[in-house]
This record gives structure tokens, sequence and C-alpha cells, in this order.
């Protein structure tokens, strides 16, 4: 054993992630080889050092002798002044960060002579952002995919040659929005309910599961939890996903409940535990909505008990006392009940559906 990096779980119960020097040194060879990291790269730090994309690339960067620069905090014009400044060559940034930087006015006027290449980790953009980032900043964008449990990288957005070849640029910006293909020493495929591939056609959907040395040993003292995600070798992501006739994975919803806000990982069932603490809630869910700035945030659905007079504003209030702020809902909506299916089980598609009318997919 290595390290031991704590994520939420589905039950909202924090999982310790193990992970092995194998892993970890695995995962350093995969980062250095897919995002070509050098000695004479310049990397800016825009997560935290708790997150798992922060805390990876020390090894593989520090590993090819480049250069660290750290950040105290996100600001979108002294980012532009760093990249400028310091030189940066690569920088590993949640979407909605670099969604910041796109509407700096300071990013259209500074004059950056170095390539950057901007490697986005969380859910993937739409093909609109893609080709912003690339022809109004001129950087290199590159999408990964990945979680805790795989050190973390599973696909990367490559645009393979026979396709930039042959294909025409908008199809390579919406290409390069996917999940991407297998990176090396990383087996993934898309299965159905009966544990078989789904077609490569980019429309069967199915869950993504890998296999590899980067997989993490088992959860910390829970191998229930284990045995549940990994099965025969492979690990189950929970991730709904179609793959196409060249390999490319597009991430299309999540089996389980997780909304990524800001490309932090919030729990459903934690924050409806907070809700169901308050006196006037008789049944709550939590479901991701589509945000400008943050990709998705949490929304509420509450049934209130009889006679009970509560406000949006008196609900967000009590979820922002007792737990992280951006884990709270930032809208709150009022039934008189919840869908659910024939066993009791809330339909939590049905409450997303109108929500996510316009988009082509379940997560943003």
């Amino acid at each position: 054993m290595a390290t031991i990096l704590y994520t939420s779980g589905t039950t909202g119960r924090p999982k310790g992630v193990v992970q092995t020097h194998r892993s970890l040194y695995m995962n350093a060879i995969n980062t250095i080889i897919h995002t070509r990291a050098e000695d004479e790269d310049i990397l800016l730090h825009t997560l935290p050092m708790f997150h798992v994309n922060g805390w990876g690339t020390p090894f593989s960067f520090t590993g090819m002798g480049a250069t660290h620069v750290m950040l105290r905090k996100i600001d979108a014009a002294h980012i532009v002044h760093l990249v400028e400044t310091e030189g940066i060559t690569v920088a590993c940034m949640a979407p909605t960060v670099l969604n910041m930087i796109l509407n700096e006015p300071a990013a259209k006027t500074t004059n950056i002579r170095q390539n950057v290449r901007v490697v986005i980790a969380g859910s993937a953009p739409p093909p609109s952002f893609v080709k912003a980032v690339e022809q109004e900043l001129g950087w290199t964008f590159l999408q990964v995919y990945g979680m805790t449990e795989v050190a973390p990288f599973i696909t990367v957005g490559h645009i393979k040659k026979a396709i930039r070849d042959e294909d025409d640029e908008e199809r390579i910006h919406r290409l390069k929005a996917k999940a991407g293909i297998s990176m090396i020493n990383v087996e993934a495929r898309v299965i159905n309910e009966d544990g078989e591939d789904v077609k490569p056609d980019g429309q069967e959907v199915g869950e993504v599961i890998c296999r590899s040395n980067s997989v993490m040993d088992g959860y910390w003292l829970q191998p229930e939890e284990t045995a549940r995600s990994i099965i025969n070798g492979w690990y189950h992501t929970g991730d709904m996903a179609t793959i196409d006739e060249n390999g490319y994975i597009d991430i299309v919803d999540r089996k389980k409940d997780i909304i990524i806000s800001g490309g932090e990982n919030i729990s459903s069932i934690e924050v409806e535990g907070t809700l169901y603490e308050h006196p006037d809630i008789l049944e709550a869910a939590i479901i991701a909505v589509p945000h400008e700035k943050w990709g998705e945030v949490p929304h509420a659905v509450c049934v209130l008990h009889e006679d009970a007079n509560v406000t949006e504003e008196q609900i967000i209030s009590f979820c922002r006392e007792r737990m992280a702020h951006f884990k709270c809902p930032k809208s709150v909506q009022f039934v008189t009940e919840l869908p659910k299916t024939a066993s009791g089980k809330i339909q939590k598609v049905v409450l997303r559906e109108p929500f996510w009318k316009k988009a082509d997919r379940l997560v943003n």
C-alpha cells in the first residue's frame, strides 16, 4: 500500500481508496505518455492537492523533472497572468475553471507565445467549448476520464491520425469532447446488463468497466464494497456510456447518483440525508440540473409535511448550516409526491427529464 485517498461513495459514506506503489507508478507512466510530459514543462496546479488529479501530477511531472507552479485560490485573471509570466505549458483543471478563463477579458489580450496544453478532467464539455479553447485561446485541449479508484485515468481524448486526416474540423471537436479512447496499460469496455459488450455504434448505452495495474487494491476496511466494485478483475465504474467503431467512449449518464459540480463529486444521498433532518420535509430527492458556470448543481425536490410552511431560502440555509456549501442545493422545488417505481424507489430520471430536455445527455 502506498496511499489512501478518501472519496465520497454512493451511500454518502467516505471510502478510502487504497492505491499501491504499482498502481501509482503505472498511472504516472500513463500520464507522462499521454500528456507528453517532459523536463521543459511548467505545470500549473489549479486543482487542490487533495483532489485525485491534484496529487497525481507530482508523481509524473516531478519524475520528468518539470517545474510546478502553485495557486492559493482560483482567480482567472491571475491564472492568465501566471501562464504568461511563468511560461506555463500544461495545466490540469476542471471545466468550470477553464470556462472562467474563457470569459476573462485578459485572456483575449495577453500575449502568450508558448504552446499550452490544458488537460480537462471531469464531465466532458460541449464541442463548442473545445472549439473556443483552441481557437480563441490557442491552447491545445485534452480531455481525460477517470476516477480516484483508477489512480485516476482510464481514457484520453487523443484523436487518431487516420481520423484527423480524413474528417472535418467540426467532427474533430465533437470527438475531443468525448471521454476518449483507452490509455495504454488500461483495458476499458462498455457492457450491458448481461455483461456483454455493447455494439460499437455510438448509440447503445452500457456501463464502463476497466482493468489495469492502475486500479485500486480495494476500499480500506470495506471488503463488501470492494467486492461490489471489482468483479472478476474488472472495476465497474457506475458510469453509463456509448462506444463507437473507433473505440471512443462517450459518457451519457451516471448509474450512481453522484453530481459533479465544478469538478467536485457530490453524493446526492448525503445531501438527501441532511434534508430529511428538516422537520417540515416528508420526502426529498436530489438531482443534478444544468448550470452555466459549474456544469451541474444539486437541485432539491421536496414533499412537505401537511400544514408545513417553509420557503426555498430557509431550506437552503438549513443545509448550509450543516454541510459544505458546494454540496448544498442551489434551488428547491416543492411537489405533492415523488414519482416511484413499483418497488417504491424514487425515479430520479423522471425528475431530471424536464431540466435536460435540450441536452443530448443526462450529465453536463
